[in-house]
């Protein structure tokens, strides 16, 4: 079996036939590439995947606790304390006691985090062009429709986190 491209065919590695069949091998293979991409990606910017999802949940509403964060992304608590350390250390976000409840941080994106958001959002995009290369658009969308469809009847429901709409 070979994946074809309009620059260049290249084989797949010698996987046994019957797993190249299997849909979710392909999937899991292709996810271990596209998080392998990702980190070193990431890396020039001192960060990584799991930052930049923290800053987007962040950067989509202007105040918001350090559990709702936690819990939009379906990360663990203690996991994301760490991250919000480290986020802290490098000046991208302030958190600060919520005044009716002490027990709860809010987080807010300081004026550096936002401009760190949007490099890391160029470099997201670059991650996923590369990645994507063999696809014309319209095979894009339909990936990613395809994918949407099988990650809202597979990922757990986080209320109110919404899926985003496909992209176009």
């Amino acid at each position: 079996m070979t994946v074809t491209n309009a620059e260049t065919p290249r084989p797949l590695p010698r996987y046994p036939e019957e797993l190249v069949a299997s849909t979710l091998f392909l999937l899991k293979r292709l996810g271990f590439i596209a998080k392998e991409q990702a980190i070193d990606a990431y890396e020039s910017t001192g960060l990584g995947p799991y930052h930049h999802a923290v800053l987007i949940a962040l950067g989509e509403s202007s105040h918001e606790t350090q559990g709702a964060v936690a819990d939009a992304l379906g990360y663990d608590r203690g996991q994301m304390v760490g991250l919000l350390d480290e986020l802290e250390e490098h000046g991208l976000v302030q958190r600060h006691r919520d005044p009716s409840d002490r027990r709860r941080h809010i987080v807010k994106l300081t004026p550096e985090g936002k401009k760190m958001l949007g490099r890391l959002r160029a470099v997201a995009q670059q991650i996923e062009d590369e990645f994507l290369t063999p696809l014309d658009e319209q095979e894009r969308r339909q990936l990613h429709a395809l994918l949407l469809q099988l990650a809202e009847y597979h990922l757990p429901r986080r209320d109110p986190v919404v899926l985003p709409p496909a992209k176009h």
